[in-house]
């Protein structure tokens, strides 16, 4: 019997670096974790900025040193979905060290408009990170995904 990959570190999360920063995705299946990556890839390529896939809904945590790292699964590395039309190879980076969690609601479902300070924060393998909920891939949570990777940076 294969064990869970959850048992093995994995989860079902995307994980993306942007500039210097890496963030974990996380949401429903359905929720947009795929599309938003993508949105959020080709937005920071255009502005000539690094960007790259790390993992596409499966993702190995590890905490190594303090610092939470985000791992592909091999069998899909480099690897993205896109619902509709299929799966699409893109460039993608071994690992990255996670600066930031972006929690995607569920569709037809609305994070909190004044989120309390514990929800701005998530402890994951023991290591806590800054928060940001966001609605799906919309124009609106790309901004703000930009502007979260902005206030984090002194991080």
């Amino acid at each position: 019997m294969t064990p869970d990959p959850a048992e093995r570190g994995y989860i079902h999360a995307n994980a993306v670096a942007l500039g210097e920063k890496g963030l974990l995705l996380r949401g429903p299946s359905g929720a947009g974790k795929s599309a938003l990556t993508l949105a959020l890839l080709a937005r920071f390529e255009s502005r000539g900025d690094f960007a790259r896939l790390v993992a596409d809904d499966r993702v190995r945590l590890e905490a190594v040193g303090g610092r939470l790292i985000a791992e592909p699964h091999p069998a899909i590395a480099g690897v993205i979905e896109i619902r509709g039309a299929g799966l699409l190879r893109l460039p993608y980076e071994r690992r990255c060290t996670l600066q930031g969690v972006i929690e995607v609601a569920a569709p037809g479902t609305s994070p909190p408009r004044l989120p309390e300070e514990s929800e701005k924060t998530v402890t994951l393998k023991g290591i806590a990170l800054p928060r940001l909920q966001v609605r799906g891939c919309d124009d609106v949570s790309v901004a703000r995904i930009g502007f979260f990777i902005q206030s984090i940076m002194t991080i």
